[in-house]
């Protein structure tokens, strides 16, 4: 049993480190003033920036084919190279439905952040210029998923439905997590993806301007949930710790879209079968989850029951 003068002195130390803690946290408008600064020198106009007439050509992926679902299993070994690409171009497709779902609901979440907080603030002013930023992605992916001529892929309704909920009763520190969680692993693959030669020149386009645009949202995410794991309640950082892990288990199962098998003639219950239990799968989504897996761990969301419904997502080795 804990006597009163240990619990005041274990009190005490807590409040001390989390002085220390706060101490080395940057400061909030400064952050967010070289982040404007960036904006200001690195922000694109899609619309200009890149050739959306210019035809495709020939045998060029539309996606990297290491990043392809199906890629190494017993059906991609079966398909034909037209049939593998066709593939691939769905899946960027699919993906960038994906991102356009996502952005929605982030563009959402930063307003319900910013509506109490001083307007003039410089905060205040980059969460507006990121929501700026993800109107242009949004369009921006719309624009590709046209030119492309793939079909959009709308996530299932009740995902939608779900992030309808989530969007309603996310507290900051939830929602932050949430952004990292949807911006980081989309972002690794865009990483792998522009500089690839094998791929489409527009696709290469679109992933540049998301990747140099990104890197400012996830600094600014980043920053907000390290202070949130600090200063918010008890309740709050356990709540996080659990809606974030329950938001890696449905953003693992959106990420693959089972109508583009479908669309390219394939058996769309045997070719899921084959993507979970394919171990390349599975090293490609936690390799681009684990600079995200990393963070979250060192700042304390990668507990108890949340760390549990991470290691089910299958983004957690």
């Amino acid at each position: 049993m804990t006597t009163a003068p240990d619990a005041a002195a274990e009190a005490a130390t807590d409040a001390a480190v989390l002085r220390d803690a706060l101490g080395a946290l940057k400061d909030r408008e400064q952050v967010a003033e070289r982040l404007l600064e960036s904006s200001r020198k690195h922000s694109f106009d899609p619309d200009t920036e890149l050739d959306w007439d210019a035809p495709f050509e020939e045998g060029k992926w539309f996606w990297p084919p290491e990043l392809v679902s199906l890629y190494d299993t017993p059906m991609w070994k079966r398909m034909s190279e037209e049939q593998r690409m066709d593939l691939a171009r769905h899946e960027a497709a699919a993906l960038a439905s994906l991102g356009i779902w996502f952005e929605i609901i982030l563009m959402q979440l930063l307003v319900r952040h910013i509506y109490d907080k001083s307007l003039t603030s410089s905060h205040v002013r980059y969460a507006l210029t990121e929501i700026a930023d993800e109107c242009r992605h949004s369009m921006m992916f719309a624009r590709m998923i046209t030119t492309g001529g793939a079909p959009a892929y709308p996530v299932s309704r009740f995902h939608h439905n779900m992030a309808r909920v989530l969007k309603t009763i996310s507290t900051t520190p939830g929602s932050f997590a949430c952004t990292l969680l949807g911006e980081e692993i989309l972002d690794w693959m865009q990483r792998l993806t522009f500089p690839d030669e094998r791929v489409q020149p527009l696709v290469r386009g679109v992933t540049r301007i998301h990747v140099v645009e990104e890197a400012r949202h996830v600094r600014y995410a980043r920053e907000e949930l390290r202070r949130q794991m600090l200063t918010a309640p008890r309740w709050e950082r356990q709540l996080t710790r659990v809606s974030s892990g329950e938001a890696a288990r449905v953003f693992s199962l959106a990420f693959v879209n089972p109508d583009v098998y479908t669309n390219v003639g394939l058996d769309r219950r045997a070719a899921l079968a084959q993507v979970k239990a394919s171990a390349h799968r599975r090293e490609v989504m936690q390799s681009g989850a684990k600079r995200l897996t990393d963070f979250l761990d060192e700042i304390g969301v990668l507990q108890g029951v949340g760390r549990r419904l991470w290691r089910s997502s299958g983004l957690l080795a």
